[in-house]
């Protein structure tokens, strides 16, 4: 693996794409973490079987399993194309995410023998660069993207349908299956998924010693420490993003799925009932003046470092700053119960996905597995501090891992190009239901402005 090649290879590519390119800053998380559930007896199944093929068929078999659930040994498949001699994968430009992938990449190296060149490249500009360097056969065979921008890059032609072996499905069953499923398009699977984000409850133990587990006993507290100054609970309550588990707690929805995992953008779910009763929730809030109106995030994690709110839902990203603030006192868990069953957080996955027109789909493949295999996913996040979508790993982190619990329950964002014509209708809906318009009404209006954006965009 050489990195200071593929930083060559940046410098020579960048000044080209800087002409085209756009993209944000992507929020980036923190944490730290361990397991790997055997993975160091990969090589020990080879070992066995030399010594005695027959004898120890069953044990074998049993390595064999361990050493999938690591990303495996490509040489169990039978009919793998000839190995490259090597392959380019774009990282994103973060020091830690690229810290930890060039020491992963060495044992895959080691293991095939295939050289892995590292690019660092911005993770919200690849796509840019895809669309240019693709078709002229100058990109990488893997890139890096959240999953909610799969839409577009199946529109633009920019990642290869996925043909996986049984081997490769088998090892992918052990990632997280809304994980995977988000990096699937119309049934199809078009990447691997690496990252899971979510959010959960923050609370100060110096004002809620114990986090609440339903939702009636949150709003108790809430109602109990609210006064003046002092706010129970907290959440960006106009914002939703956050406010989905309540939006469909009793029933909403955002676009309806069949049972393939696929939407159906004619079918939009929030004004339905169960989605006006979360409204509903969410303006009583505010009734009550358990929450200032304007709440926003800045606000809230103002008042919570200074030791004026016991509860707030974010995510990972508020730990560096939380944690420097209350110290011992920050405490983190996952969403409570509403009616018995887990509020669903909305998720946000990033993943890798194979090249459009790479010659090396296979091995492609083969590298984006063995980065992401329990073993791997442990490093990543010990180096680089994102949660795994790999589901054997144990998160061993007073912070992350009441996150990384969550994202048991958390559904992700909708991937398809619809969506975009989501997030600001919504959004200003709460504004207005903050303020104390009738939900029914706000929700219907902002259905109908959703209809008709996604409408426009498809002329």
């Amino acid at each position: 693996m050489k990195r200071s090649k593929s930083l060559l290879v940046t410098l020579a590519v960048v000044p080209a794409l800087m002409l085209a390119a756009c993209g944000g800053d992507d929020a980036e998380n923190n944490g730290g973490a361990e397991n790997n559930g055997g993975a160091e007896n990969n090589g020990g199944a080879d070992n066995n079987a030399e010594m005695d093929n027959d004898a120890d068929e069953a044990d074998n078999a049993d390595d064999a399993d361990d050493a999938n659930n690591d990303g495996g040994n490509a040489a169990a498949d039978e009919d793998a194309p000839e190995a490259p001699e090597e392959l380019t994968m774009w990282v994103n430009d973060e020091e830690a995410q690229l810290d930890a992938y060039e020491e992963i990449a060495q044992g895959f190296e080691e293991e095939h023998g295939i050289e892995v060149n590292i690019t660092p490249y911005s993770m919200l500009e690849q796509t840019e660069g895809m669309s240019l360097d693709g078709p002229a056969g100058q990109g990488p065979d893997l890139f890096f993207q959240p999953h909610d921008r799969l839409g577009d890059i199946h529109l633009q032609g920019l990642a290869a349908e996925l043909e996986l072996t049984e081997d490769q499905q088998d090892r992918l069953s052990e990632y997280n299956e809304e994980a995977v499923t988000s990096f699937s398009y119309d049934g199809i699977q078009y990447g691997i998924p690496a990252v899971v984000e979510t959010y959960a409850l923050f609370h100060n133990t110096d004002l809620v010693e114990e986090a609440p587990e339903t939702m009636d006993e949150l709003m108790d507290v809430a109602r109990d420490l609210t006064d003046g100054d002092q706010y129970g609970f907290l959440m960006e309550a106009t914002n939703f993003y956050f406010t989905y588990p309540f939006l469909t707690a009793e029933g909403g929805y955002v676009f309806a799925q069949d049972d393939d995992g696929v939407y159906d953008p004619e079918d939009i779910g929030l004004n339905t009932d169960g989605a006006v009763a979360g409204a509903e929730t969410i303006q009583s809030w505010f009734e009550e003046d358990l929450m200032p109106t304007g709440i926003d995030g800045d606000i809230m994690n103002g008042l919570f470092t200074d030791g004026d709110v016991g509860m707030v839902v974010t995510g990972p990203w508020a730990i560096p700053e939380y944690e420097e603030a209350l110290g011992d006192s920050l405490a983190v868990s996952t969403l409570p119960e509403q009616d018995g069953e887990p509020l669903s957080s909305f998720a946000g996955n990033k993943g890798w996905l194979v090249n459009y027109y790479t010659e090396n789909e296979y091995w492609a493949t083969e590298l984006a597995l063995y980065l992401t295999n329990a073993e791997n996913s442990e490093t990543y996040f010990e180096v680089a501090g994102e949660l795994p979508a790999h589901t054997t790993v144990e998160i061993d982190d007073e912070f992350m891992g009441p996150i990384f619990d969550q994202t048991e329950f958390a559904e992700p964002m909708p991937n398809i190009p619809e969506m975009s014509q989501v997030w600001d209708p919504i959004g200003e809906a709460m504004e207005f239901i903050s303020q104390g318009d009738d939900p029914q009404e706000v929700l219907d209006e902002a259905v109908e402005q959703i209809r008709e954006q996604i409408a426009i965009s498809q002329q």
